[in-house]
């Protein structure tokens, strides 16, 4: 094998891993996406299927990606089909109409613009039951207006029937179903990246910060069929400081408010990871990346919030060439309210109206990429039991 061959090998593999890291299986015409294989929650037992999105070698123009799942304890098929043409290739601009017929957990809320991220398993889904089933029409467009600032549109129709006992009273009229008519507007701005110029083309090559996303949402009455008139602003900002003893602290903030006729589906909570069990060790679980690990599932829920998280990750241990664990310091504070909870029925939470702090710290990466996680809850939600305030999980950290 000459030099050549050997190099383009060593550019497939990369190609591979990446794509792997990504959650992405690529074959020829086809990238099969690992999200949907194998997943777990309390509502579905075990959950899984087959999903993915065409490449550029079937088309650099045209994108056809879907998903068909099946959930084993509601004895449920779900699924989602969608396609895309490019509209513009220098802006990146593409157009995409999509069916879906699946499940979102309440309270729940994400940035049209937010990348792609992906967990071998996600943690926090092990434990959530509050769940909406959502059959949802949307087209979207997403287009750069500047290599630094991002942007996605959507208008969409949904029609959401929560698996739970829920009623929405609105001045005296109870809802149990809902149909919602929504345009969104989404805008990422990463003014520190730096990119470079390829083929006409800016290709991105470090990521800086802080980084910037701001969305909004507005739900339309009578349009469509839909029943609310809500707005919603959502905002998010990351940093992420390199120390010269190559520590790292990374913060961010999240805040969203909601005005209207909002259902508790389409309001918020701080993703709590903490199961309704009476001792630390019922409880143990593993730790998510973004969630407050002492906040009790389905604790609170808010019209208006915001969430602070600090992490400080310690230059690794050097125990050897291969085993490197390492310590991250965390604190996470919260805060929100309700105007009108009463409209809420069959269904029991609390308000963050007067702040709440957890810190602790994860030491990973100790055996196959897992770790161990203490987190404490203190302040004003601090709990009777002691033990009650106590987080003990596992983490888990993997990197191709």
């Amino acid at each position: 094998m000459n030099f050549f061959e050997i190099e383009q090998d060593s550019v497939k593999k990369n190609f591979f891993l990446k794509q792997l890291g990504n959650g992405y299986f690529p074959t020829k015409y086809f990238d099969f996406d690992l999200r949907y294989l194998v997943k777990y929650n309390q509502y579905e037992g075990l959950r899984t299927g087959l999903g993915g999105v065409t490449n550029k070698n079937f088309s650099e123009k045209f994108k056809i990606d879907g998903y068909t799942v099946y959930g084993f304890r509601d004895d449920a098929y779900k699924f989602s089909i969608g396609g895309s043409t490019r509209l513009s290739k220098r802006t990146d601009t593409w157009l995409r109409v999509s069916y879906t017929d699946d499940l979102q957990e309440t309270g729940s809320s994400k940035f049209l613009t937010d990348t792609r991220f992906f967990q071998f398993f996600e943690p926090r889904l092990l434990n959530i039951d509050l769940f909406h089933r959502h059959i949802t029409q949307a087209i979207s467009v997403k287009h750069k207006f500047h290599p630094k600032l991002s942007t996605e549109s959507q208008f969409a129709s949904s029609n959401v029937d929560p698996t739970y006992n829920y009623v929405f009273n609105l001045d005296g009229q109870l809802y149990n179903k809902f149909q919602f008519t929504t345009a969104t507007v989404s805008m990422q701005w990463s003014p520190f990246n730096q990119f470079k110029i390829v083929d006409n083309l800016y290709e991105n090559i470090k990521e800086g910060y802080p980084k910037f996303t701001l969305q909004y949402t507005k739900s339309v009455k009578d349009v469509l069929k839909g029943n609310f008139n809500f707005s919603m602003l959502d905002f998010k900002t990351i940093h992420r400081h390199l120390h010269k003893n190559k520590n790292v602290s990374e913060i961010t903030l999240v805040s969203g408010i909601a005005r209207g006729d909002t259902p508790l589906t389409h309001l918020y909570h701080a993703y709590p990871n903490n199961i309704n069990k009476e001792t630390i060790l019922q409880r143990f679980s593993v730790a998510g990346i973004t969630s407050f690990e002492t906040m009790f599932f389905n604790e609170f829920f808010s019209d208006k919030f915001t969430t602070i998280q600090f992490k400080h990750f310690l230059k690794p241990f050097n125990v050897s060439v291969r085993y490197k664990p390492q310590l991250v310091l965390i604190t996470r504070y919260a805060i929100g309210d309700m105007d009108s909870p009463e409209r809420h029925q069959n269904i029991t939470f609390g308000s963050l109206n007067k702040g709440y702090t957890e810190s602790g710290f994860e030491l990973n990466k100790l055996l196959f990429g897992f770790g161990l996680s203490f987190t404490y809850r203190y302040g004003a939600y601090h709990l009777p039991n002691f033990e009650d305030n106590i987080a003990f999980k596992f983490t888990f950290n993997l990197t191709l």
